[in-house]
C-alpha cells in the first residue's frame, strides 16, 4: 500500500478478487451492495457472506440490507450483524419512496450495531446521521462523491464539510464512495476522509502513487510496441 492516511476499501462482490486483494494486502477493507452482488452472479446471500467472512476474518466488511421498509431492514440487519465481528451493516439513508431511515439507524446504533449508512448526498444528511448515531459506536457515513461529480458538481466542498461534521462525534468516519479514478484517493487523503471505496481497477492502480511521471512516455510506447507485435498488423 502507498503511504496514505485514508484507508482504501475494495468495492465489489467478486469473491475471487476479494480474496486476492486481502491476501496481497492491497486494501484495508471491503464493501458490497445489491447491484454489485447481482453483477457478480451471487446466488445465495448467506452462503456468499459466509464464504467472504471465512476468507477475510479480520478486515472490515460491509453487507447491505435488501429490504425497503424499516421492519424488514431491521430483521435483515440482525442477521447480517451475526456474520462476524468485522461486519458493518449497510443501511440506506432513505428507501425507494424517499422515506428517511434515520429512526432505524438511531435504533440499531443504540443497540451497538456497527453501521455503514449509504446513498448519502447532502451535508444535511451527513449532519442528521452523525446526530442520530450513538457516540463511540463505529459508523461509516458513505457520501457518494463520484456520483455527485457525475452531475457536473464539484464534490470537494461537501466532502471537506463532511469531514468536519463526522469527526465531531467519536466513532463516526467519513467514507468517500463511488470512486471514479485513482486521483480520488489522493483527494480523499488530502481532505482527511477516513475511507475511500474503490472498484478493482482503481485498487490495482494504488501502487502507482508516487511513480515518476517522466518514465511514463517510454512505458507507454513499449506498450504500443508489444501490442503491435501481437496484433500482426503492418503499414509497409
Amino acid at each position: 500500500m502507498a503511504d496514505l492516511k485514508v484507508q482504501v476499501f475494495a468495492d465489489g462482490a467478486d469473491i475471487a478478487q476479494m480474496k486476492q486483494a486481502y491476501q496481497n494486502k492491497e486494501v484495508d477493507g471491503f464493501t458490497t451492495n445489491p447491484s454489485l452482488m447481482a453483477k457478480a452472479g451471487v446466488q445465495d446471500y448467506k452462503t456468499f457472506a459466509q464464504e467472504v467472512v471465512e476468507a477475510i476474518p479480520d478486515a472490515s466488511i460491509s453487507f447491505e440490507v435488501f429490504g425497503d421498509d424499516m421492519e424488514t431492514m431491521e430483521k435483515e440487519a440482525k442477521i447480517i450483524e451475526q456474520f462476524g465481528e468485522n461486519i458493518f451493516v449497510k443501511i440506506p439513508i432513505v428507501n425507494t419512496k424517499g422515506e428517511s431511515m434515520l429512526p432505524l439507524i438511531e435504533k440499531l446504533s443504540a443497540q451497538g450495531v456497527k453501521l455503514n449508512v449509504t446513498a448519502v448526498y447532502t451535508l444535511e444528511q451527513v449532519q442528521a446521521i452523525t446526530d442520530a448515531v450513538t457516540e463511540g459506536v463505529e459508523t461509516y457515513v458513505s457520501v457518494f462523491a463520484g456520483r455527485i461529480a457525475d452531475t457536473g458538481v464539484d464534490p470537494l466542498p461537501l466532502m471537506k464539510e463532511s469531514v468536519r461534521v463526522t469527526h465531531s462525534k467519536k466513532g463516526v468516519k467519513l467514507l468517500w464512495a463511488s470512486c471514479r479514478e485513482l486521483f480520488n484517493v489522493i483527494q480523499a487523503d488530502e481532505i482527511g476522509a477516513d475511507i475511500i471505496t474503490c472498484p478493482a481497477d482503481v485498487v490495482k492502480k494504488v501502487a502507482n502513487i508516487g511513480r515518476d511521471i517522466n518514465t511514463l512516455s517510454v512505458d507507454t510506447v513499449q506498450g504500443f510496441a508489444k501490442d503491435i507485435q501481437s496484433s500482426g498488423l503492418s503499414i509497409l
